[in-house]
């Protein structure tokens, strides 16, 4: 049986390196194509949804946070302000250095604790399981899918191998 550090830590750092490796070939696609990757920060699949740079900046947070809120900890901010795909990839390197720190004795057990967050202002309470499975984990799969989508639609040569991570 999984244990709740290998279904959200283990699983975050797998997902970030697919993403810092997908930002790398991104990184070297406008590199050799001579695009302006300042471009590439701000386009967006729909008008109303965050660009590029806030895309990755969101999936990082809600990692870093959830192994924090789960191990019981403060989670820590970052601030979002970077503007270059080597600036992204730093932030995802730093965020998997943090997600490292972490011990699965530090996590596991934790489904059953009751964890309270702030939302638009209101607290709401979760069962860490709850927390995990059905906020945390659904919002950072949404932001890092959304991340691969806007760089496939701007030419990236990526592969669904390349979202996924190293085996």
């Amino acid at each position: 049986m999984a244990s709740m550090y290998q279904i959200s830590v283990s699983v975050y750092i797998r997902r970030l390196d697919g993403l810092a490796g997908c930002l790398k070939k991104a990184q070297a696609h406008y590199a050799e194509k001579k695009y302006d990757e300042t471009s590439l920060m701000k386009q967006r699949l729909f008008p109303d949804m965050y660009p590029f740079a806030r895309q990755v900046q969101v999936a990082t947070d809600h990692a870093r946070a959830s192994a924090a809120l789960l191990a019981g900890l403060e989670p820590p901010t970052y601030e979002a302000d970077e503007k270059t795909i080597a600036e992204l990839i730093a932030r995802v390197e730093r965020s998997v250095a943090y997600l490292n720190t972490f011990k699965p004795e530090q996590i596991d057990g934790s489904e059953g604790k009751t964890i309270t967050v702030k939302r638009g202002g209101a607290d709401m309470s979760f069962s860490g399981l709850d927390l995990l499975l059905h906020s945390s984990m659904s919002n950072f799969y949404f932001h890092t899918t959304t991340a691969y989508a806007i760089l496939r639609s701007n030419g990236v040569p990526l592969i669904k191998r390349d979202f996924s991570g190293p085996a």
